[in-house]
């Protein structure tokens, strides 16, 4: 069984943006959606693009969906599966996120 990984408080994430941590030796995009409580952990890497950048991605939702876009070819990932809303064939690793204590705490997907 793997544990949480601290990645910084809740505070430190800024509302509707996300920041790069290292989770088991894996990028991982970590986002704060909105000024709430709501966090969600995806890979940060952009499998069209090649490259580790989806925590730099621009937030918001499509319809119900909360999704990142990638900051290079602007694909639209769900955040809470990362499913690929334009490409259902791809999908990437998400993470479990919980907030102990107002820490915000990753646990690798494997």
């Amino acid at each position: 069984m793997t544990d949480w990984t601290n990645i910084c408080s809740l505070e430190d994430l800024v509302p509707d943006t996300g920041v790069c941590a290292l989770v088991e030796g894996k990028q991982v995009a970590v986002f704060r959606f909105g000024d709430g409580e709501t966090v969600y952990a995806i890979s940060n890497y952009d499998p069209f693009g090649k490259a580790n950048v989806l925590s730099r991605g621009i937030l918001g939702s499509i319809g119900e969906r909360p999704v990142v876009a990638s900051p290079l070819y602007k694909q639209h990932f769900d955040l809470s599966n990362g499913e690929c809303l334009e490409d259902d064939a791809v999908k990437l690793e998400h993470f479990p996120v919980r907030i102990e204590n107002g820490i915000v705490q990753v646990r690798s997907a494997a």
